[in-house]
């Protein structure tokens, strides 16, 4: 389903922050209160918005150790099973299948390094993981965050 301009509005505004009223929402975009709920409840219906979240600094629980790890994955794992194995652990941030070598690339967040090994051990220890490799970020230079980008 193609978003229409108005309704891309809407889903940007929530984006920013999922708990803006209706009515806030509403005088953005040039709608009643009313008519942005009845927007959102058939977006919700239609599948284009799967459920509302929190972002988290990792650094407000601690976690301050960042590290990406490539995963390469034994014959025949499809990306739901790359995806069902990782939603598992908290310290995952993001996960995608990518060109290249590696199957999936992987963003952790962890308090400290030991933390960090122990998450990477784990990843590693999954049925459908053949190897990994990981890399650790000295310092973050650049970091957007779109609204609305997919999950």
């Amino acid at each position: 389903m193609r978003l229409n301009d108005l309704d891309e509005r809407i889903v940007h505004a929530l984006a920013e922050d999922a708990r803006r009223s209706y009515a806030d929402i509403g005088s953005e975009v040039g709608l009643s209160a009313p008519a942005v709920k009845r927007r959102v409840d058939r977006l919700r219906a239609e599948g284009a918005i799967t459920g509302f979240t929190v972002r988290v600094d990792p650094a407000a629980m601690g976690w301050e150790t960042e590290g990406f790890i490539e995963i390469f994955c034994r014959h025949n794992t499809s990306p739901d099973d790359i995806r069902r194995g990782l939603e598992r652990y908290p310290e995952v941030v993001s996960a995608s299948t990518v060109t290249g070598d590696a199957d999936a690339l992987v963003q952790v967040f962890a308090s400290d390094m030991r933390h960090f090994e122990r998450v990477l051990e784990r990843i590693a220890g999954e049925p459908f993981v053949e190897r990994t490799k990981s890399v650790l970020v000295l310092s973050p230079l650049l970091r957007r965050f779109t609204s609305g980008a997919p999950a």
